[in-house]
C-alpha cells in the first residue's frame, strides 16, 4: 500500500525558539499551533484547519503563547469577565501548556 504524505508551510517569527523533540519541555516555539488547531480551537473557535488564530507572538520573551489561555475574551466575546481566569486555567490543563512537546510536525 502506498503511504500518503502531506506538507504544510507555516510562517513563524525568526526569533522563535527551535521546536523541541517530542517529550521535551515546551519552549513556546509555536510549531504545534501553527501546524493545526488544537481541540480547544476546534471546539471554541470552530476552527478545523490552518494555523490557530489564537496563536500569539510575545516579542518581549521571543516565544509564542496561546491567546485562549492568556486573553480568552479577545477570542470569545460571550465570555464574562469574571470567568476569564477560570477559563484560562482550564485551557492550560486542556492543552497541557508548558508541559511537554507532543507535536509530530517536522521542520525543514
Amino acid at each position: 500500500m502506498k503511504e500518503t504524505t502531506s506538507s504544510t508551510v507555516v510562517w513563524l517569527a525568526q526569533q522563535a525558539p527551535r521546536k523541541p523533540e517530542i517529550g521535551q519541555s515546551c519552549n513556546g516555539c509555536g510549531v504545534c499551533c501553527a501546524a493545526e488547531p488544537c481541540p480547544v480551537a476546534r471546539v471554541f473557535l470552530w476552527q478545523r484547519k490552518g494555523s490557530c488564530r489564537a496563536l500569539m507572538w510575545d516579542p518581549s520573551q521571543s516565544l509564542y503563547r496561546c491567546g485562549m489561555l492568556l486573553q480568552p475574551a479577545a477570542f470569545l466575546d460571550w465570555l464574562p469577565q469574571r470567568w476569564q481566569g477560570w477559563f484560562g486555567r482550564r485551557v492550560r490543563r486542556w492543552i497541557s501548556a508548558g508541559v511537554a512537546c507532543d507535536s509530530d510536525a517536522t521542520i525543514e
